[in-house]
């Protein structure tokens, strides 16, 4: 394979990776970055190595080419982290004053223990959620370090993996490990927020905010006008409400000034909240996403109660130096700009999470999201749920998800996992008005027990839409009848109650010479030419068109770039060719 480079990855200066704020949802003026160089060692035992192999560029995996690596972690070892005094120096004027100190890691694929001289202060299973440690008793004054030890079993195992596989080709990609997302510290008081959950409420004007703590101490919050943030820059606005009251207790608040989230007028409600020594910025927007019947009696997707037709783009979140680490902000918002040029209002993120500043880009730039869930279980039975299910259509038999075997589901830890982490993954991207959907499983990777897996969905967040399988394996349940459809006639025939979406399709591959990873190609229909491509896609896009008068509410292209062998991006993978001439 190789190696392709973006732009921004050519340009990255190692002495400031993503140094960008990584939580837009509790903001603090207290933050130190640690992203940078850490010493890296791989070793074959669970035993502090005695020397370093080189140097790591945090937060990228040592699969990809911006780590300095390059080299795959294997199942059966283990990757090692340091980073010593000199790039972590507590502050110890603030910690004198009783402040605490707290360690986040943005994501770590896959289990992780942290220690901090020499003593466990964290451990961690999860490789697509942020963790944290109060890091403060385990500090000493003459000298500090953080050691960081990490193993991957990646699609070896039942743990959430995604699209990673060590053997990669065609629709699975390299598998990557370790750090892929930022490492940050904070300053914080003895007691201090811990979260901060705000429930807006269109139809009564209202925004119910619940400031949580581990005690329960007054809280004030201040709500600003609200405005629409494209540039990403901040203003000081006027505070147009307020409202008072405990921590751990909803606060409503009315809003005097209503101006609803859309995707042309993307407004946002900035909000300030004081709780004793401490102080934390969030914001909100007032919208809402349904399935009504239009005038017909059709099942329509609704934003703010408004028949709103989404035209998606499925988006894998790979870069080619990257991997899942995108080499810098400004290459998250490229993507969601430039889809936004070509005409999509929606992007599908496929069965991975993403920072948390992504999504606070789409909800500043007005982009719709569907949210998959991570998707594991143990190694798939492709013939079965992929191939024969894309070839054959497996939704004319109406199967059953009773059958763990073929959906690999055997392991009750592996099941019982997956319901923490679909609860963890809702309550942490919650906040961010863009996202529409929860999609709960993709063609039958790993599911299982759909139909409860959606009444905990809803339990843990009841304003959002849900996919509850797309693809196959339809249990009839959800918000939406979820269909993909690659290589059949566009039909649809719409239910009396779901919306009926076109979650997958279209996938046409073209190899852009000097713009390829892989001589291999994989795709839904190969094209030789920009102008054949081209073609086809208007083509297919006018028949979904045609489709709306018959009941379909959304569709997802594939895809928003190529990735490895998988050549039917829109852009290139290295993003400097987009295919699309419209």
């Amino acid at each position: 394979m190789e190696q392709l480079y973006t732009r921004w990855g050519k340009t990255l200066d190692a002495d400031h990776v993503l140094q960008e704020y990584p939580r837009p949802l509790l903001k603090r003026d207290s933050y130190v970055n640690l992203n940078g160089y850490w010493d890296y060692a791989v070793t074959k035992q669970f035993k502090r190595p005695e020397k370093y192999d080189g140097r790591i560029l945090v937060p990228f995996s040592p699969e990809s080419a911006l780590s300095g690596v390059g080299r795959q972690l294997q199942p059966d070892e283990y990757l090692w982290y340091r980073i010593q005094d000199g790039r972590f120096s507590p502050d110890w004027e603030k910690l004198d004053q009783g402040m605490r100190l707290i360690l986040h890691f943005g994501a770590v694929d896959q289990s992780c223990r942290v220690y901090v001289n020499g003593r466990e202060a964290a451990k961690h299973t999860g490789g697509y959620l942020p963790f944290s440690a109060d890091i403060t008793e385990y500090l000493g004054k003459a000298s500090n370090e953080i050691l960081a030890a990490v193993k991957d079993l990646s699609d070896t195992s039942y743990h959430a993996k995604g699209k990673q596989k060590l053997k990669k080709g065609g629709m699975f990609y390299t598998a990557q490990s370790g750090i892929w997302q930022t490492v940050w510290m904070e300053y914080v008081p003895g007691c201090y927020i811990t979260e901060l959950a705000a429930e807006p409420d269109l139809d009564r004007k209202l925004v119910r905010i619940c400031v949580r703590s581990a005690l329960d101490l007054p809280v004030k919050i201040q709500v600003c006008a609200p405005a629409i943030c494209q540039q990403g820059h901040e203003k000081e606005c006027a505070v147009i409400a307020e409202g008072s009251g405990t921590s751990n207790r909803y606060i409503e608040i009315p809003i005097p000034e209503v101006q609803p989230w859309t995707c042309g007028e993307p407004w946002l409600y900035e909000y300030t909240v004081t709780m004793g020594e401490d102080r934390a910025e969030s914001y909100f927007a007032l919208r809402t996403f349904t399935v009504e019947p239009d005038e017909t009696g059709i099942p329509r997707i609704c934003m703010n109660g408004e028949v709103q037709f989404q035209n998606g783009v499925l988006d894998q979140g790979y870069w080619p130096d990257g991997l899942y680490t995108a080499p810098s902000d400004e290459a998250m918002i490229f993507d969601i700009r430039e889809m936004k040029k070509l005409g999509f209002n929606m992007i599908r993120k496929h069965i991975k999470i993403e920072p948390q500043r992504w999504y606070y880009h789409c909800d500043r730039l007005g982009m719709v999201v569907w949210q998959d869930m991570v998707n594991g279980g143990t190694c798939y039975r492709h013939w079965f749920v992929t191939y024969a299910a894309t070839l054959i259509s497996w939704r004319k038999w109406n199967m059953a998800d009773i059958y763990p075997r073929l959906l690999s589901r055997t392991h009750k830890e592996g099941r019982l996992e997956f319901v923490r982490e679909m609860k963890e993954t809702i309550r942490l991207l919650k906040g961010h008005p863009s996202i529409a959907v929860w999609v709960i499983f993709n063609e039958g990777w790993g599911q299982f027990q759909t139909e409860d897996m959606t009444r905990i969905a809803r339990e843990c967040d009841g304003t959002r839409l849900i996919d509850q399988a797309s693809g196959w394996f339809d249990q009839k349940g959800g918000d939406l009848q979820s269909i993909h459809n690659y290589f059949f006639k566009l039909e649809f025939t719409a239910e009396k109650e779901r919306a009926t979406v076109l979650s997958e399709f279209g996938g046409y591959s073209l190899r852009v010479e000097q713009h390829s990873a892989c001589r291999k190609l994989y795709g839904y229909g190969t094209h030789k030419t920009m102008e054949s491509l081209n073609a086809a896609y208007k083509k297919q896009m006018q028949k979904v068109k045609e489709q709306i008068p018959n009941g379909l509410c959304a569709s997802v292209y594939t895809q928003l770039s190529d990735v490895e062998e998988e050549m039917n991006g829109i852009f290139t993978y290295d993003r400097e060719v987009c295919k699309l001439r419209l």
